[in-house]
């Protein structure tokens, strides 16, 4: 059994900008308040993370894993599986970037995340956890591309 939770933000930047935040995995650490460390491992053809290795803080300890990413021919989405990690047997998900009409630089992020743990968890602690990683990869992306850091220059 795994839980599964989507979520959406609007967010004051082009679909393109909030793409390019999500896919600069090595900046996750200074703007994602639970990644400790972040590793490009493999890049796909076009340069982009297709393999990159997590640590971040998890109920109060480090968990690693690594996720594999896919980008497709639609440049306003991402997606990732799961390869390998320590506590947990299924971390898949996705951020869909849809731009809000008539407002260029309007996006609406959709985040969508599967979640299966190694071990069984209570209710209120898997709730906690997944309040902790919706804050983060919507607010803590929210923060990050409207404060126009590491914007190219």
């Amino acid at each position: 059994m795994f839980d599964q939770a989507t979520k959406s933000i609007s967010i004051e930047a082009s679909p393109a900008r909030c793409f390019e935040v999500v896919c600069e995995f090595e900046s996750y650490p200074q703007w994602a308040t639970e990644v400790k460390e972040a590793e490009v491992v493999r890049r796909d053809d076009d340069g982009r993370g297709g393999l990159v290795s997590f640590r971040a803080a998890a109920m109060g300890r480090s968990t690693s894993y690594l996720l594999e990413y896919y980008y497709g021919s639609n440049p306003l989405r991402v997606s990732w599986r799961l390869v390998q990690g320590d506590l947990t047997r299924r971390l898949d998900g996705e951020y869909c970037f849809n731009p809000v009409p008539g407002e260029p630089d309007r996006t609406e992020v959709t985040y969508h995340l599967a979640v299966q743990m190694a071990v069984p968890l209570p209710g209120f602690v898997k709730r906690r956890a997944e309040a902790r990683i919706m804050q983060t990869a919507l607010e803590d992306l929210r923060r990050r591309v409207e404060s126009g850091a590491d914007k190219p220059r």
